[in-house]
């Protein structure tokens, strides 16, 4: 008999960004709550540049998208990376380095945004230092990752960490491509492309950091989180695997749907759109798998929120790729462009799937890498999954209603061609789309106010031996 050896695995970073998913999901949640309100009452601007709309949408935007669910994809890598390969994380050093200097490029959004530093280029606004910053965090990141997969202990590498990988290696390549960048101050520089290229290039790296980004990693998530939860085996590995592959083939094909009726030339655009359709088949594939996975547990919805929250997620995840690939082609989008259509599409699969399985996942994390049995209230976690789940129908039902009423009358027109409604017209029809809104946004906000504090609850009762204890497993030694 091989002897065994005790170790540890390193869930402190795991730790830290858990607790920053849940700060930081509360900042960017807030925030943007604010400029939903500020649509709606425009003198909560404040009548300041730091607070006008222009200013905190980017802040909103990158707030919830790289700090909350940039926290949430590294917490949650970084611990199923060494569940599933039984092996600490290669760097205790560099699990520190990656934790703070994410922080400081998140710290520095905040600054440098509502200051209006920005390169104004869509999900990818921060300025060319911060640019270089966010660079060698994820390349750390990446080699912390993988590195940690190398020194694995078991043969096979389980597909969550192909998600994982695929993300992280694929985000390196959009972040860098996409922000190569001429400087002329020390906060000020231009694109090396321009016009059209320019163009091209910035909604390849846009709807890619919407395919891996907020799609492949957490799909990583899924595939690990759901079975645990459950406690049933994924549905079918085989179609995970094809899931992947079938994913990270097409997904980055799909940027030019979003310059439909621009400069770019019409083959790529029509590109774009076939892409785009061929794109329904592996997200239906990876959502029927998640779903089938409940097969014999269904009636654990009764009784698990957390399987809740994990079983919604995944009915937007399936309805979001739907609605994509549908507004991808030219006649649709011809209605939808430009659009609180668009908006409201990207929050079904921003709420509805990225912050729901991010919010599971943490339920069923947290307690793990603290050595409790559960969170400190189920009666919370159940609260919390009906705002979530009634904020996020209130905003998508809203905006879809907005969307459409917004397309018909910018293409309505009289008899002598002239436009039936002036632009301000819509905006007013808009007006109580803009309030449900807010609601929906407050629901979902209050949710993870609750959240934070059930966190709190439940980190203050854990003791430093359980949290110790929490991190140890056994492994067979080498000969």
């Amino acid at each position: 008999m091989n002897p065994t050896i005790s170790t540890a695995y390193n869930y402190k970073v795991v730790r830290q960004f858990a607790i920053m998913t849940v700060i930081w999901g509360i900042v960017g949640m807030g925030m943007g709550v604010l400029i939903a309100a500020q649509l709606v009452w425009p003198d909560l601007n404040l009548d300041l540049p730091w607070t006008s709309f222009g200013r905190l949408r980017p802040l909103h935007t990158n707030a919830v998208i790289f700090a909350f669910g940039g926290c949430a994809l590294m917490a949650t890598s970084l611990y199923v990376v060494q569940r599933t390969s039984q092996a600490r994380l290669l760097s205790d050093a560099l699990a520190s380095f990656v934790f703070w200097g994410w922080q400081a490029v998140i710290v520095l959004a905040a600054i440098t945004l509502p200051l209006g530093l920005t390169s104004s280029k869509e999900y990818a606004e921060l300025e060319w230092p911060i640019d270089i910053l966010i660079a060698v965090v994820w390349v750390c990141y990446a080699i912390l990752f993988f590195g940690t997969v190398i020194k694995r202990k078991m043969s096979h590498i389980y597909v969550g960490n192909w998600f994982f990988g695929g993300f992280i290696l694929t985000v390196a390549l959009l972040h860098i491509v996409n922000n190569l960048e001429l400087p002329v101050s020390l906060f000020k520089s231009y694109s090396v492309y321009a016009g059209a290229t320019d163009a091209m290039i910035q909604w390849w790296y846009g709807h890619n950091a919407v395919g891996f980004f907020l799609t492949a990693g957490f799909l990583g998530m899924m595939y690990y989180f759901v079975p645990k939860q459950a406690e049933r085996p994924i549905y079918s590995y085989r179609l995970s695997i094809v899931h992947f592959w079938a994913l990270i083939t097409v997904y980055i094909w799909a940027g030019p749907h979003h310059l439909h009726y621009t400069a770019l030339p019409d083959w790529a655009q029509s590109l774009g759109m076939a892409m785009s359709l061929i794109l329904l088949a592996p997200s239906w594939g990876g959502m029927i798998n998640g779903m089938m996975t409940l097969s014999g547990a269904w009636h654990k919805l009764r009784s698990d929120p957390i399987l809740r929250f994990m079983v919604v997620s995944l009915a937007f995840y399936g309805m979001s790729t739907f609605e994509g690939p549908m507004m991808a082609i030219k006649t649709v989008n011809a209605l939808s462009h430009y659009t609180d259509w668009t908006i409201g599409h990207v929050h079904a699969g921003a709420l509805g799937w990225v912050a729901m399985i991010s919010i599971g996942a943490l339920y069923h994390l947290i307690p793990k890498v603290y050595g409790r049995e559960q969170m400190h209230s189920v009666a919370l976690i159940n609260l919390h999954f009906w705002l979530a789940t009634i904020g996020t129908v209130l905003y998508i039902a809203a905006l879809w209603v907005n969307g459409i009423t917004q397309g018909l009358m910018w293409r309505a027109v009289n008899e002598d061609g002239t436009l039936t409604y002036s632009f301000v017209e819509s905006v007013e029809a808009s007006h109580a789309g803009y309030v449900v809104r807010v609601i929906g946004g407050a629901f979902f906000f209050a949710g993870m106010l609750f959240m934070a504090y059930n966190t709190w609850r439940t980190v203050r009762a854990a003791k430093p031996a359980e949290c110790a204890a929490a991190a140890q497993f056994t492994v067979e030694a080498s000969h």
